[in-house]
């Protein structure tokens, strides 16, 4: 079954916000597509029609089965374009998102597969985030905020809780990104913010916003 643009970009927006909420509201959709509800709600009648989500009065909206499938392929496709701009074209990790925003749309399963196989079945995107594998599984991430580190323990940047062209661009001026090494040196109540330091570099303080979408794995 072939999806239109705009059922591929709901199909993945429940997705994500499903992760978070479990069922997923027609204001949550709305916000997140920057749409009317009336749209919204429209969009959901089709989706249900072609039995991709499941619908509980009062309780909101879910993909099914088959809904969740789909997304991850989309996902999927995403991701890897991601890492391929990033790893074989140069791009900048603040750059490839908007631009894998139209590459994820692409339908042949040939291309996809042969891509992956290219870039050697890598398990995480530039920023961090699991590639789901031509089956739908993920490879688990075992990380933890940087703003819960302890201080003085060395800890690897793995992923950043949002792709925001903001948050990139802030990271890249204070030299953070995938795979460096980080400690916390001090954490002050009063706003929150903490104290870091990275090799070869004088501690620095962040906010407390800027430390909550870092994820960190132990070394």
């Amino acid at each position: 079954m072939k999806f239109s643009i705009a059922e591929e970009n709901y199909i993945k927006a429940i997705y994500h916000l499903q992760q978070a909420d479990g069922n997923v509201t027609t204001n949550e959709l709305a916000a997140e597509l920057n749409t009317k509800a009336a749209s919204v709600t429209d969009m959901l009648k089709k989706l249900k029609t072609k039995k991709l989500l499941n619908y509980e009065k009062y309780q909101g909206f879910r993909l099914s089965a088959e809904g969740r499938k789909i997304a991850l392929g989309i996902v999927r496709k995403h991701r890897l374009w991601e890492y391929f701009l990033v790893e074989k074209l140069q791009f900048g990790w603040d750059e490839v998102h908007a631009v894998a925003e139209e590459l994820e749309h692409i339908t042949s399963k040939k291309l996809i597969d042969k891509l992956d196989a290219f870039l050697d079945y890598p398990k995480f995107d530039p920023h961090g985030d699991p590639i789901p594998d031509s089956s739908g599984r993920m490879a688990a991430q075992k990380h933890i905020n940087l703003i819960d580190l302890p201080l003085n323990e060395p800890a690897e940047i793995v992923s950043v809780g949002s792709q925001s062209t903001e948050l990139l661009e802030l990271l890249r001026h204070k030299n953070l990104s995938m795979g460096v090494i980080v400690e916390v040196k001090r954490k002050f109540s009063f706003d929150h913010s903490i104290e870091i330091k990275i090799k070869s570099q004088s501690p620095f303080i962040i906010s407390q916003q800027l430390a909550q979408a870092l994820f960190v794995k132990k070394i």
